[in-house]
């Protein structure tokens, strides 16, 4: 039998409370709560369907109404898989400020002028009021007359606005700030952040509605709340960037519509997120490459190639501890690269100072980033710039190998593309570099031993 728990309900409006109050919190009156049981939230006996019965084979199913539909971004469509399917949970998480509702709310914009009023469409709001998301609206220039707005903090509100209204799209932003009187505490915590998706979902697949949960973040870049969010939505997208900066990235951890780990460059401007068609010479930005400590990788993030700038600074140091300094990379990296480039080339950093950023903006995490940041501090080092079109890619291990990395093809035919040479990559059948000893010898002609100390003269 479902499990029961004890409510409080007016008999004046049929409010709900968890606890006995003195005044009604909906109507006001006082003395008219008394207690009722009620079963708690998903503990009835309905499938994801919200139909209750026989189990049919599955070669008789239908998939009517799933036909799946335009977002307005032929680029974010592509990176679903299907679109937007009716029925599907997409769970939208990033940093605030890095402009979810801002996409969220130019999507909708777009279905709801795309609809009309045949189904519209329904965005809700438990951080903002009806003024602020009016006033975004008019930003973006959305005036389609099918996107209806609710701000309310509590979830009964929501399926009651979602059965009168039946939209196509429901937009909630975001789930923690939502409560249901099915669960106990604030906003937020994890029973109620699991209560109100539960409740939004089987909503949303009883109605055939897609639905579009809008989740913060912790302070380390995970979604806050229970993990079990995750697994009950069928896509998971963040939305991540520096606010600093005019360019996001959203990337695809979870999709059961299309492959995973893709990834979607937006470029912030005053009509909102607008898609890079080709970001992958976007990072590049206008690179000076007369000027040494600069090296070019082409990196793959999820399935994209992109060129990325890799700049190293190498001075003289004025402390007893040199400084080491890393930005866009961990800082262990660059410690272990250092250790390395002593070891093998015979090289003193110990009077030195040295600092490595990625140009843009952009954070990278793929080994292929080795080989191109070995080369930017060589470069800085030795105080000689690298070819103009020059691009590198590759791991550097702990005996100074280079080894491949994966999607070789992927990087060299779109180094090809845009004109790139020489490619240093890891030795194989199109030819290559072995060791950072070949990287030295093929960039800055310098054995590993004789030219070290005159460039310590150098730089000191």
């Amino acid at each position: 039998m479902a499990k029961q728990k004890e409510v409080y309900v007016c008999s004046s409006c049929g409010a709900q409370t968890m606890q006995w109050r003195g005044q009604c919190p909906g109507c006001r009156e006082w003395n008219t709560l008394h207690p009722a049981m009620r079963p708690r939230a998903g503990a009835a006996g309905t499938s994801r369907s919200g139909v209750t019965g026989r189990p049919v084979a599955l070669s008789a199913v239908t998939d009517a109404g799933q036909t799946p539909y335009g977002s307005g971004l032929a680029a974010l469509d592509r990176v679903l898989g299907k679109g937007l399917v009716p029925g599907a949970a997409i769970l939208v998480g990033g940093e605030p400020g890095i402009g979810k509702s801002t996409l969220i709310l130019q999507i909708a914009g777009f279905v709801a002028a795309q609809m009309g009023e045949e189904r519209p469409v329904l965005y809700v709001s438990g951080e903002e009021s009806l003024g602020q998301i009016k006033g975004r609206a008019d930003r973006l220039r959305i005036q389609a007359p099918g996107l209806l707005a609710l701000a309310t903090s509590r979830v009964e509100d929501v399926v009651e606005a979602v059965s009168a209204s039946a939209p196509l799209l429901l937009v909630v932003d975001s789930v923690q700030t939502l409560a249901s009187t099915e669960a106990e505490g604030l906003p937020g915590n994890v029973s109620q952040v699991r209560a109100v998706a539960t409740i939004l979902l089987e909503l949303c697949r009883r109605s055939n509605c897609t639905l579009v949960l809008v989740g913060h973040v912790t302070k380390d870049g995970t979604l806050a709340g229970p993990r079990l969010l995750e697994h009950m939505v069928d896509t998971v997208v963040s939305l991540e960037g520096d606010r600093r900066q005019m360019f996001r990235l959203l990337r695809v951890y979870k999709n059961r519509f299309g492959p995973n780990e893709e990834l979607l460059v937006f470029h912030m401007g005053a009509q909102g997120m607008q898609v890079v068609d080709d970001p992958s010479t976007f990072f590049l930005g206008q690179r000076d490459a007369s000027l040494s400590g600069a090296a070019v990788v082409m990196a793959v993030d999820g399935q994209r190639p992109l060129a990325v700038e890799i700049q190293a600074l190498v001075s003289r140091t004025f402390l007893s501890i040199p400084r080491r300094a890393a930005l866009g990379f961990d800082v262990g990296r660059l410690h272990l690269l250092l250790a390395v480039l002593e070891k093998r080339l015979k090289l003193n950093f110990s009077q030195v100072d040295i600092y490595a950023k990625v140009g843009g903006g952009i954070r990278l995490s793929e080994p292929g980033l080795d080989l191109a940041l070995v080369a930017a501090v060589l470069s800085s080092y030795y105080d000689i710039p690298l070819p103009e079109k020059c691009v590198l890619w590759g791991e550097v291990d702990l005996n100074g190998q280079i080894r491949p990395v994966t999607a070789q093809h992927v990087r060299l035919g779109q180094a090809r593309r845009l004109g790139f040479s020489p490619v240093v990559q890891p030795e194989r059948e199109h030819g290559g570099i072995s060791t950072v000893s070949d990287l030295q010898k093929l960039l800055f002609h310098r054995g590993s031993a004789s030219h070290a100390s005159g460039n310590r003269k150098k730089i000191s």
